[in-house]
């Protein structure tokens, strides 16, 4: 299991250029946090850019990630990637027990709203705030798909504040801003 064989299943999986980039934001959160908690970065990077690969084929759950995880099984990943990424939809009810998995879910969701944010202002991530996207979150109506609760449970799950959180998805995705059509 290599970053490098991940990314080639993602891409094989998955054509939609924006779920592509949702999927890297996703990945550049979870190779920070990995960092931060000193964990393996590779494999939390894996679990990241491999969290919604079967999306595309399986949208509907519990298919996705249902369908996914089949897969993962078959190429040989091993059951605690494949728990962090069943764990990250709440109707698997799969436990979210480890650090992997808290963090996944913790990302998800807000990745994906940082990247709503950031792609509608002029210098895209580049000068982005916390206090930006705090404000967008209290606006029911901007990225309305975004669920709110899923943010909140996530950062409780992972035990961080939320302006912390944001703050640290914000700099992990500007470190990868071109990548994520956020430069």
């Amino acid at each position: 299991m290599t970053y490098q064989d991940a990314l080639a299943l993602m891409h094989e999986h998955t054509q939609s250029d924006a779920l592509r980039k949702h999927m890297y934001a996703v990945e550049d959160a979870m190779r920070a946090y990995a960092k931060t908690f000193g964990e393996d970065e590779e494999q939390w990077a894996i679990v990241g850019v491999l969290h919604d690969f079967d999306y595309e084929k399986y949208p509907n759950p519990p298919d996705h990630p249902g369908k996914g995880s089949e897969i993962l099984a078959q190429k040989g990943y091993p059951e605690d990637v494949r728990r962090a990424i069943l764990g990250h939809a709440d109707y698997m009810s799969i436990p979210r027990d480890t650090k992997m998995a808290q963090a996944l879910y913790a990302c998800d969701e807000l990745c994906g709203f940082i990247a709503a944010v950031a792609v509608i202002r002029p210098n895209k991530i580049a000068d982005l705030e916390v206090s930006s996207v705090k404000k967008k979150l209290k606006d029911k109506g901007f990225a309305r798909n975004v669920n709110r609760e899923d943010i909140q449970r996530g950062i409780q799950e992972l035990g961080v504040q939320l302006e912390a959180h944001i703050q640290f998805c914000i700099d992990a995705m500007r470190a990868d801003a071109a990548r994520l059509g956020l430069a």
